[in-house]
């Protein structure tokens, strides 16, 4: 099993959260906000943005008297959206994102499947509490799951709530960077759902056979990064861990993703993108398809890219 030792990183950040607690609160940056003025009752203003982006990628391959062997045909399409919308009004801050992923895949010999499928939405609020304009006490709230059926050996291993994640979680979050955060708390409750009773009978991801759902209490942090690596080649990357104070809590789960755009005009992009998840309570692999195992996986594409700029509103 994975072991991931973070108790010195834990101290770290729980000594920024006890030096924060007399600091005085500070606004955001606003740089690329615009002030929206309320009537004379309300003396703090609100600011605001949103934005996002779409990508689609396609592939074909095809293979004619190939010695070294092959599919015959294959074509595949992998798409991306995102979506944020950021909220602001004195010490309060309030933002949203949702990642939408899908990818469908057709071979001559393996048939249609589809090769990615996620749907993501996180939503925090902070406030404001340190001088030094890094410190929001915060409250995260976190929703997993997929769209489609997902298959295992030609049988259905996952699908819409099945399963999915949904987690609460109160903490502080340290802002050193517009680009970067670190989230961190010792109080989270994590919600695994199985909503397919056909599913809920196998006793799958850690949900005890023939129950629909479990909850579990824990610690959970979770960092995020973005940056623009050169003029057309950018990066966001987001890591979430969580431990299970009940259940084996040095086995840390981990869901890790990666996504580098690199534009090649104002509508052609290529796009790289790597995740890694591990979940101990998802128990389908090794030879007798009972345990856990780091998941990871990586997707390079070519295809249309639109992206929503930055705008701000009432």
């Amino acid at each position: 099993m994975m072991k991931f030792k973070i108790l010195p990183v834990l101290g770290v950040l729980c000594s920024f959260w006890a030096s924060a607690q007399d600091m005085i609160v500070r606004t955001l940056p606003t740089e690329v906000f615009r002030t929206i003025t309320h009537d004379a009752k309300d003396t703090s203003s609100w600011k605001w943005k949103r934005g996002g982006q779409f990508n689609l990628n396609l592939s074909q391959g095809s293979l004619s008297n190939w010695a070294a062997g092959g599919d015959n045909f294959s074509m595949a399409f992998n798409s991306y959206v995102n979506y944020f919308m950021y909220f602001k009004k004195g010490k309060h801050s309030w933002d949203n994102n949702v990642d939408m992923y899908f990818g469908y895949i057709q071979t001559s010999s393996s048939g249609s499947r589809k090769n990615d499928d996620r749907l993501d939405y996180l939503s925090k609020y902070g406030f404001q509490i340190d001088s030094l304009k890094r410190f929001f006490l915060s409250g995260l709230f976190n929703f997993r799951s997929q769209f489609f059926d997902g298959y295992s050996d030609n049988k259905l291993a996952s699908t819409f709530l099945s399963p999915a994640y949904v987690l609460f979680s109160l903490g502080m979050d340290y802002k050193p960077l517009p680009n970067f955060s670190v989230f961190l708390s010792p109080l989270t409750s994590r919600a695994t759902i199985v909503a397919s009773k056909r599913l809920a009978e196998l006793g799958l991801y850690g949900v005890p056979k023939g129950r629909r759902a479990i909850n579990a209490l824990g610690a959970f942090s979770s960092i995020n990064y973005s940056k623009d690596i050169a003029k057309n080649v950018s990066y966001r990357g987001r890591m979430d861990l969580f431990s299970d104070y009940k259940n084996n809590p040095w086995n840390i789960d981990l869901y890790l993703t990666n996504y580098f755009t690199f534009k090649i005009n104002k509508y052609l992009s290529a796009t790289y993108n790597l995740d890694m998840i591990y979940d101990d309570d998802v128990k389908l692999f090794g030879k007798t398809k009972d345990s856990p195992a780091l998941q990871v996986k990586s997707l390079v594409g070519i295809g249309f890219l639109y992206k929503l700029a930055p705008v701000a509103h009432q």
